[in-house]
């Protein structure tokens, strides 16, 4: 049983399996490439932690996870809920280190802004707010969206999201 599984299949409650993973692919108990492999084959309840996992190591290493960006965009629309935003998440994070390799996220990201649920759309709209304040070339084609999503979604928070990063780059919002 490799470090991977030996988190997930432990007695750890499922915060504290996030929290493992997060120190053991952090501090390189597991390489980049071995946990990216298990993401891949996981089982569903496992990817969701996974994805839990690259949203914390991307935001403080986002270099460990850099050279699989190619690999979380695969996963944006994946069914599974708990992957579709934490992967998001990661790429909104990876955004800053890495504003070219995030771009192709941007058509996957779109359609999540149209889920039902509110954590994807929030997700889908960090990440996209993330791209455009970190690539300046996206800004003429999703400023106008931003704004049209602020006119049209329901919930604040994720409005909120869009007017933020609107008022930022003064584009009104």
């Amino acid at each position: 049983m490799n470090k991977i599984e030996e988190i997930l299949k432990s007695k750890l409650k499922p915060k504290e399996k996030v929290s493992a993973l997060v120190k053991a692919v952090g501090q390189k108990e597991v390489s980049s490439k071995e946990f990216i492999d298990f993401f891949k084959e996981a089982s569903n309840v496992e990817k969701g932690t996974c994805a839990d996992v690259m949203k914390h190591v991307s935001k403080d290493n986002p270099e460990i996870l850099g050279p699989y960006i190619h690999d979380l965009i695969e996963y944006i629309n994946y069914d599974t809920p708990r992957v579709k935003w934490g992967v998001a998440e990661a790429i909104g994070n990876l955004s800053e280190k890495y504003p070219q390799e995030v771009e192709e996220a941007i058509p996957k990201l779109l359609k999540n802004v149209k889920e039902d649920s509110t954590v994807i759309r929030w997700c889908a709209a960090y990440a996209l707010t993330e791209i455009v304040k970190n690539n300046p070339k996206t800004r003429k084609q999703l400023i106008p969206l931003f704004e049209e999503i602020s006119k049209t979604e329901q919930n604040n928070g994720v409005k909120n999201v869009y007017q933020k990063v609107l008022k930022l780059l003064d584009k009104g919002g």
